[in-house]
């Protein structure tokens, strides 16, 4: 079971740091690079069933709410990106923006009470 959660694990890991690596190519579409697409296909895999797969282990149903919940969310904007006729450097890159949105900057408690 533990074996099974690692390799979803890590197919959706090598999936986002692909895509990275991808968005920062400038490529117009995939045409000259189709495996973003494997990727993708690895971690939609990967994210069908992952809260299942934890359920045993875990156990923690907060937590596999919260897992469900953003798997389900992750698998909408990738098929989304799938369903593209061409897939360009700037639609990863705006895919990675829209699942890991920046977070605002971290401000000290006395750095906040000083302001």
């Amino acid at each position: 079971m533990l074996t099974q959660i690692l390799e979803r694990c890590e197919a959706i890991e090598e999936c986002y740091e692909f895509m990275l690596a991808y968005a920062a190519r400038g490529l117009p579409s995939d045409e000259s690079s189709p495996q973003v697409r494997e990727f993708l296909h690895r971690a939609v895999n990967a994210l069908h069933g992952l809260a299942e797969s934890c359920r045993a282990s875990v156990g923690h149903q907060a937590f596999l709410a919260v897992l469900e919940r953003d798997a389900s969310d992750s698998l909408a904007a990738l098929e989304l990106v799938l369903a593209q006729a061409a897939i360009s450097s700037r639609l990863i890159d705006n895919l990675n923006e829209s699942i890991h949105p920046p977070r605002p900057a971290y401000r000290s408690v006395s750095a906040r009470r000083d302001s």
